[in-house]
């Protein structure tokens, strides 16, 4: 096959052309796809009880969410149908659901209906769904890239199973981009890809298979439409940069540059300038680094550096995880921004991890003795006997919340390790704990 022809074959986008054909050739998801497994039971067409159990499939876009539906129907021999949640409607639905129900009853096939987007579909959509599933006139494949927890009716969930897909690793991005440049459905051999233009786009993507194949495709093209002269057109890091029109980052999430850029992200925000910090986020974004690493590292900088300077650090740091996991990237950008830049402009304060790692210091070293006895447990026999319990004075008897009371072993009796600073929130923990440890050192 010539060149043009390879790249072009009939204006089908690259991504649709290498589709998988079973679930054999799907790369990744393998957590999934384990014999006995529901969706390996689903494409088995020679089972003696083939798999009939509907599934809600929940990931990130590029994951595969389509290619496994489709394998699986091929696979099955089952009758394959479609709908897309963007322009299918509840008459759409009911047409199906009937069409499946006279195909079962005259023909005694079954119907995979695929249905993409379910959380674009309203309620009444949804509850159009739930006589086929519950009846079994259609095995329903659904795909969400929102959480269905909050997207999908609970009648529909309990009805199917929920499957999380994970973004494909960098190794699975490599092997689609090598077997599209080879396979006869795809490139077909028509150019040749460097090593580290096939880096590029791997980092590029995100794990989005779909997104590795459309920069292929398009590099591809411009290879081609810059060759001259005898041999095949090489995709170079280069050609990857015109084709999606963006400057390739230096950045190898397993290498130096990954653990440099992390460093300094971490200390532009613990050293309080959110300019620098958002210079840092944004080359982690562009170079493809992993949105839930990212939000990791905030929740434990919200700890360890700012701590009870100002206790909301942590639940924004969270919050921006969370909404990550939620609505993915790149809208994810935004709360990751959000909440770098609170964390940078919060007061800093390290006296939590100190107190902490200090306690730890001292159990590691032996610095221990028995609990108090009036600290111990006074509910089991014999406990009052051996003394448990015995002197322990209840703080809520005393109008100030607090009274004299040793609450550290005899060993440790009087040593400090929290020392909060005089920053933001602390100011007014320091005073409050002062007052305290006054109280606390009373003898009544």
């Amino acid at each position: 096959m010539n060149t043009s022809a390879a790249l072009f074959q009939g204006q089908t986008p690259l991504a649709v052309r290498m589709r998988p054909t079973s679930l054999a050739e799907v790369a990744g998801q393998q957590h999934l796809l384990r014999p006995g497994s529901p969706l390996v039971a689903l494409a088995d067409a020679d089972a003696k009880k083939p798999g009939t159990v509907s599934v809600i499939l929940w990931g990130p876009p590029g994951t595969g969410k389509t290619t496994l539906a489709q394998a699986v129907a091929r696979s099955s021999g089952r009758r394959f149908v479609e709908l897309s949640a963007v322009t299918a409607g509840v008459k759409d639905v009911r047409e199906v659901m009937q069409e499946a129900l006279n195909q079962r009853d005259l023909y005694g096939q079954s119907t995979i209906l695929f249905l993409d987007e379910i959380h674009r579909f309203t309620k009444a959509q949804q509850d159009a769904l739930l006589p086929g599933v519950e009846n079994g006139w259609v095995i329903l494949i659904a795909a969400t890239t929102e959480n269905p927890s909050f997207s999908v009716i609970s009648p529909l969930l309990s009805r199917s199973l929920l499957l999380t897909l994970r973004q494909l690793t960098d190794d699975d991005l490599a092997m689609l981009l090598d077997r599209a440049v080879s396979d006869p459905r795809g490139l077909d051999g028509a150019v040749l890809l460097e090593d580290e233009a096939r880096d590029a786009i791997v980092q590029l993507s995100s794990g989005d298979a779909r997104r590795a194949l459309t920069a292929l495709e398009a590099s591809a093209g411009v290879a081609a439409g810059d060759h001259e002269g005898d041999g095949l057109p090489s995709v170079t890091p280069d050609v990857v940069a015109q084709a999606v029109d963006r400057a390739l980052l230096r950045y190898d999430r397993q290498g130096d540059e990954h653990y440099d850029v992390i460093s300094a992200f971490i200390k532009s925000i613990r050293g309080s300038d959110p300019d620098a910090a958002i210079h840092y986020l944004a080359r982690m974004i562009e170079a493809g680094e992993d949105a839930r690493f990212i939000a990791r590292r905030l929740i434990v900088h919200s700890a360890e550096d700012i701590g009870m300077a100002d206790p909301r650090a942590l639940q924004i740091a969270t919050a921006a995880a969370d909404a990550v996991q939620l609505i993915g990237m790149p809208e994810g950008r935004i709360p990751l921004a959000e909440a770098t830049i609170y964390l940078a402009t919060a007061p800093k304060s390290n006296a939590a991890v100190v107190a902490i790692d200090s306690a730890i210091g001292d159990v590691k070293a032996g610095r221990m003795s028995p609990v108090p006895l009036h600290l111990r447990d006074a509910h089991y026999a014999g406990a009052k006997r051996l003394g448990h319990g015995k002197g322990y004075r209840y703080p809520h008897d005393d109008d100030r919340g607090v009274l004299g009371q040793q609450y550290l072993p005899d060993a440790l009796a009087g040593i400090r390790y929290y020392e909060p600073t005089n920053h933001g929130n602390e100011r007014g923990v320091s005073d409050a704990l002062d007052k305290i440890r006054r109280i606390l050192d009373e003898r009544g």
